[in-house]
């Protein structure tokens, strides 16, 4: 069971480094972009027996290991 995992940023969080992209992608000529924010997706691989077990595992790796619940939010997707 393939799980695909989101991690952000919390909006009232400063993102030094999405600041360094953003000013990258305007020195390259792209005016366009007014904002940019980076974030993690992480993609694992489970073997769970039901669907139940692989959402309460997954929501403790996230709570766990993968966010910060500080500064971040995560959202997960299950795929087939």
């Amino acid at each position: 069971m393939k799980v695909q995992i989101y991690i952000t940023l919390k909006p009232s969080v400063l993102d030094p480094q999405g600041k360094v992209v953003m000013q990258t992608l305007h020195n390259l000529g792209y005016d366009n972009v007014k904002d940019t924010r980076v974030s993690k997706f992480i993609e694992l691989e489970l073997a769970a027996d039901s669907k139940e077990q692989a959402d309460k595992e997954v929501e403790e790796i996230c709570k766990k290991v993968l966010a910060n619940p500080n500064t971040e939010t995560y959202y997960y997707e299950f795929k087939d």
